[in-house]
């Protein structure tokens, strides 16, 4: 594959703060702790190095995650290598996703590994350990239920409701009939069938089977996966629940966040976490001196409240701007990795991390990727078109197409530019405002009428090139579906049918999440 890069402004999928973040912009440099290079990690492992984290029990609780999961030994060591005062993580977290759901989760996890080999090297004395941080905790099953494949939408319907890693995965039987017509008979197909059916049907819920098939595609690369919906990790956290549901003292700084930040990601509540027991999860709210549960009859006073975290913390879920302080609160962590929408929401909250004693993480952006599979390029190339051209909108692609192939010369350029110059010449001759205000408004007139006639004659060109503008369309829809990036709705599986393992070895070989470009893998 021949790899390629384009600027993320040149895209226009990214948001204009995610841009300035990337750029090193001085106004969003007060919700961050520290510019995200190489060199600054020392800083961040001084400062993390102060913070108190329970390693052993971390270590614990992995060890117990893994109970009969075949695991690499890289795997193993890594875990182990956690109990080590110069051993730190590097995370990225996401849904569990069915069948890990938009390519993106791939890209984030092949980032957050390959930074941690490249600061193995700058920094050889410390341990770097890549994690997956599931989010099992998250109750939004309709985000999770489906997966685009092959121009259809295979969905999971099912009942239960509350934590989806909970979710018992035996009513996925439907899906996986006819995810067996979707792929096919090829050996590869078979392969990955198989793959998914065990990960799936083999496991009891949604947390086991994610943890399988993520650890079958990445345990090589000694990826630790982190389960934190456990009694144990939560115990560590009581403080952390006590300050947002007793006291509600991360709400004020994070809406006078909200205020100076000049994009506010996620909505903050005065408390912030959820209320879960086996099938639901609800919010917490403070009303008349009580402490209730949102859409249930449950009601604590304050002290009832209390003894209720101090006994079943596991009880007590964050929601996702809570989240992030529980996880640097249990993790020696330096870096989060994330797409940017996480980065937006992780910068609403560093005076909520100061005010907490949890040291902020260096924010990453993940990579970000298209594919350019050998058909479509080979047609791109026929059109005349280079790979950066494709993120263009499917008009001006029409457009641009027709300009360059036009028997006749088309634009109204020139006769714009003559325009111009006739009025400019005309508004000289005087002084009268009135007059000009005539002249400027006549002058508008002729520019439209111009726009109009080129228009009329790039709509008569088309008509000649209908089978190619055809071509456009069909490879702009492949590659940018729904008008989304490719990235962002579809999903691993046709790509592991046609490139097999070695598309993710591809992927790891090339992304560099140092790296501030958007990344184009064109195969030829």
């Amino acid at each position: 594959m021949k790899v390629e890069e384009i600027p993320y402004h040149q895209t226009k999928f990214f948001s204009k703060f995610v841009l300035d973040y990337i750029s090193g912009a001085k106004s969003l440099k007060p919700f961050y702790n520290r510019t995200p290079n190489l060199e600054n990690f020392r800083a961040q492992i001084t400062e993390k190095q102060k913070q108190t984290v329970n390693r052993e029990l971390l270590v614990n609780t992995l060890s117990n995650q893994y109970t009969g999961f075949d695991t690499s030994s890289l795997v193993k060591q890594n875990i182990q290598l956690i109990a080590n005062q110069n051993t730190f993580t590097l995370a990225t977290g996401h849904q569990l996703c069915l069948f890990t759901g938009p390519l993106y989760f791939i890209y984030k996890i092949i980032s957050t590994l390959n930074l941690a080999e490249t600061l193995k090297k700058t920094y050889p004395e410390f341990n770097f350990i890549p994690i997956y941080w599931m989010a099992s905790e998250d109750n939004d099953f309709e985000e999770v239920n489906h997966v685009h494949l092959f121009g259809k939408k295979l969905s999971w319907d099912q009942s239960q409701k509350g934590a989806v890693g909970a979710i018992p995965t035996n009513t996925l039987a439907p899906v996986f009939e006819e995810l067996k017509t979707v792929l096919g008979s090829s050996e590869e197909a078979k392969e990955l069938y198989n793959l998914l059916s065990t990960a799936y049907l083999s496991h009891k819920d949604l947390a086991d089977a994610t943890r399988y098939l993520v650890n079958s595609l990445f345990s090589k690369y000694g990826l630790v996966i982190l389960d934190s919906n456990t009694i144990s990790l939560k115990r560590e956290a009581i403080s952390l629940i006590k300050t947002d549901v007793l006291n509600q003292e991360n709400y004020p700084l994070i809406e006078q966040t909200n205020k100076e930040l000049p994009k506010a990601q996620a909505f903050a509540r005065p408390i912030n976490f959820f209320y879960q027991l086996k099938g639901t999860r609800n919010r917490i709210e403070l009303k008349d001196q009580h402490y209730i549960v949102v859409n249930t009859d449950l009601a604590f006073t304050k002290a009832a409240l209390e003894l209720e975290i101090e006994n079943h913390p596991d009880r007590f879920s964050p929601n996702v701007l809570l989240r992030p302080l529980y996880k640097e609160l249990i993790l020696p962590n330096l870096a989060m990795i994330g797409g940017s929408a996480e980065l937006t929401y992780w910068m609403q909250l560093k005076s909520t991390f100061l005010a907490n004693g949890i040291v902020f993480p260096m924010l990453f952006l993940r990579n970000s990727v298209l594919v350019i599979d050998a058909k479509s390029a080979s047609k791109l190339n026929n059109l005349g078109f280079s790979s950066q051209e494709l993120f263009d909108d499917e008009h001006s692609l029409h457009k641009s197409y027709v300009s360059r192939n036009a028997e006749k010369e088309i634009s109204v350029v020139k006769e714009m530019l003559q325009t111009e110059k006739l009025f400019e010449e005309l508004l000289a001759k005087t002084e009268d405002k009135s007059l000009q205000k005539s002249i400027l408004s006549d002058k508008h007139k002729q520019i439209n009428i111009l726009n109009k006639i080129e228009q009329k004659l790039i709509k008569s060109e088309k008509q000649k090139h209908q089978v190619k503008l055809a071509q456009i369309s069909q490879i702009k829809n492949k590659l940018f579906p729904s008008n989304k990036l490719q990235e962002r709705f579809d999903n691993i599986i046709p790509f592991y049918l046609q490139y097999g393992e070695d598309f993710i070895g591809r992927l790891k070989l090339n992304l560099d999440p140092l790296n501030s470009n958007f990344t184009i893998f064109k195969e030829e």
